[in-house]
């Protein structure tokens, strides 16, 4: 069965009060129709057709890719009007249609749906809802069959108690939908076209109508504002929490953590409050991580333990080494096994060495740093001449004394040593020491200056 997709994002989101479309507001730092695409094409389609019209543009360039296409809304005339938009671009056995604002669906619901479609047979996902105000109700007859789709604003005070609504997530024969879209009508209360109409008009053609309903009720929940906006998020995080709590991580707070990308826990991964994971995040066993980190696009390796208030981008921190706390590691940045990183580091494009050390208060970047090697607090290389970065190489069991400044590029020899306060611009051979400040004098009798009193 080939399989067409169609998500439905011309709306304006007028409740949202914002300049943004509605459908690219973000959920755990995706847009909605992001998460929505995402999910769509783990199912392998043909094609996926975005329906679009408020904010078309911006929406274009915000989910350009070469496996999806456009089609344009031009009036905002009901979800019948929109998809008929796709039509002539829908060439697959099947269509299933999706809408940009609803993030949360689940892969594995799309597919019990889908499993249901035949020729004679479309699927609809329908949800059970202690209060299904806003949804359009499920008509069914004596034998559970479902007949219609009734709108609330067209929906009798009886059917309103019904507590079965319509998601709009439906997945049908193409032959059949080109046909119904081409019957619809727009005689009802809000004067437009409705999508659900369809389900009757099956009916009356002897199409059966099967349904499926997802795990939970947020898989099919949208955002008209704000408000609805942070309970997805809410609902995402306790999603992604649940799934790395299963997998082997324990959370001091899963309601103080925050997932903002695909991330992977090993076993007996411990992470505190208010942390947030970004980008890809691989975290290996035995791995700690402290309160109040922003993790981003790096791997954790084994044993691994980032302390409190550090903040990691594009870095690989190695077995049993540490940073932290108020560390910060940016792109490029590798730790060996067993190095240290402590308060007030910064690494960029720096590389430390099995166990080497950069305890306090320095900034390294564009930089080698040997196994075992020690950095002084306060020393920095001095990687940028203004046009161009350079490197800074120092060999194994370096010592570099306290406030030094390391003009690039420059190499430090395995074994050598540079005295406190120096600033090293030429090599240091193995096994030296380098000292590079000016000499101190003693000045006897000196008179250290007093406050002029005032008159």
């Amino acid at each position: 069965m080939s399989l067409d997709i169609v998500i439905l994002a011309a709306g304006q989101g007028t409740r949202m009060r914002s300049a943004l479309p509605k459908v690219l507001h973000p959920v755990a730092g995706r847009s909605m129709l992001g998460h929505v695409i995402h999910s769509a094409k783990q199912l392998s389609p043909v094609g996926i057709h975005v329906v679009v019209g408020h904010g078309a543009e911006l929406v274009r360039q915000s989910v350009a890719a070469d496996d999806v296409s456009f089609a344009v809304q031009q009036r905002q005339l009901g979800t019948g009007h929109a998809v008929a938009q796709a039509l002539p671009a829908l060439a697959a056995d099947t269509v299933l249609i999706l809408y940009g604002d609803v993030p949360l669906i689940q892969v594995e619901t799309l597919q019990r749906l889908l499993a249901r479609v035949a020729a004679q047979r479309i699927a609809l996902l329908t949800v059970e809802l202690a209060d299904p105000t806003g949804y359009g109700r499920i008509i069914r007859d004596e034998h559970g069959a479902v007949q219609a789709i009734v709108e609330q604003k067209d929906a009798t005070n009886a059917q309103r108690l019904i507590r079965e609504g319509n998601t709009g997530i439906l997945a049908v024969p193409r032959s059949h939908l080109a046909k119904w879209l081409g019957q619809l009508s727009n005689d009802n209360a809000q004067g437009e076209y409705y999508l659900t109409d369809i389900i009757a008009m099956a009916v009356a053609d002897g199409v059966e109508v099967a349904t499926e309903n997802p795990a939970q009720a947020a898989e099919v929940q949208g955002a008209n504002d704000r408000r609805q906006l942070a309970e997805l998020e809410r609902a995402y995080q306790a999603r992604e929490a649940n799934r790395l709590m299963a997998e082997g991580a324990t959370l001091r707070d899963p309601a103080r953590f925050d997932v903002r990308g695909e991330v992977s826990v090993g076993r007996d991964v411990l992470i505190d409050i208010n942390v947030i994971l970004e980008g890809h995040v691989v975290i290996e066993d035995d791995v700690q991580i402290g309160p109040n980190c922003v993790i981003k696009d790096t791997t954790l390796k084994r044993g691994a333990v980032i302390k409190a208030n550090s903040h990691l981008d594009g870095a690989v921190v190695g077995e049993g080494a540490d940073a932290g706390p108020f560390a910060r590691l940016r792109p490029g940045t590798v730790l060996g096994a067993g190095a240290h990183v402590g308060n007030f580091v910064e690494l960029k494009n720096a590389q430390l060495g099995a166990g080497a050390k950069a305890g306090h208060l320095s900034y390294l970047g564009d930089a080698d740093v040997g196994a075992r090697t020690n950095i002084g607090a306060g020393t920095i290389t001095c990687n940028y001449d203004g046009a161009n970065k350079h490197r800074t190489v120092m060999g194994e069991d370096v010592f570099v004394g306290s406030n030094n400044a390391l003009v690039a590029p420059v190499t430090l020899g395995s074994g050598a040593t540079t005295a406190a306060g120096s600033t090293i611009t030429d090599d240091v051979p193995e096994a030296q020491l380098a000292v590079a400040r000016g000499r101190q004098r003693n000045i006897s009798g000196w008179k250290r200056p007093v406050k002029t009193k005032k008159p």
